[in-house]
């Protein structure tokens, strides 16, 4: 399993947008195979920060989940809107609640 955090802030006038952009890609992501990946996002509170965390059963599900245009799009725009540069993490999988895949 491959699991990926990533930590960023946009500047303020920004959230708002971002907020639709993300909403855009996670449509195009609820059409592929559910028991593939999981990709959460998490707004910290009113703030202009945002964590998306992504889990994915292999390299191949990954490597489709990131050339889709929707999601390619979100990026540069985020990209160009950024108060801090993202923080991007590899994370060990221990364990969870429920199996995710």
């Amino acid at each position: 399993m491959i699991v990926v955090k990533v930590t960023y802030s946009v500047h303020d006038d920004y959230v708002h947008t971002n907020k639709k952009m993300i909403e855009s890609f996670l449509k195009d992501f609820r059409k592929l195979d559910g028991t593939q990946l999981l990709y959460t996002i998490l707004q910290g509170g009113e703030s202009n920060t945002f964590v998306h965390i992504s889990q994915y059963k292999n390299k191949e599900i990954q490597d489709q989940l990131l050339r889709i245009p929707s999601f390619v799009l979100f990026q540069e725009q985020r990209d160009k809107n950024l108060a801090v540069e993202p923080k991007i993490e590899f994370m060990n999988f221990i364990g969870s609640s429920n199996d995710p895949f």
